[in-house]
C-alpha cells in the first residue's frame, strides 16, 4: 500500500482520503494504521484484514 488511500469514513457520506500514520512488521504480517485528517477517525489493517466498521 502507498501513503494514502480512499476509504469510507463514518463521519461523511462519501469516501475520503486517509493517510498512513504508522506501519509495523509483526509475526502476523504488516500492521498499518490509517487516519482521516478531517475528522480524526482511524482504523488498522493487518495483512489486508480491515478493522474499520466501514469497509471498502
Amino acid at each position: 500500500m502507498g501513503l494514502s488511500l480512499e476509504h469510507d469514513c463514518p463521519a461523511y457520506d462519501e469516501p475520503r482520503e486517509f493517510y498512513r500514520a504508522a506501519s509495523t512488521e509483526m509475526r502476523l504480517g504488516t500492521k498499518e494504521k490509517w487516519h482521516c485528517p478531517e475528522c480524526d477517525y482511524g482504523f488498522v489493517v493487518i495483512d489486508d484484514i480491515d478493522t474499520s466498521a466501514a469497509s471498502t
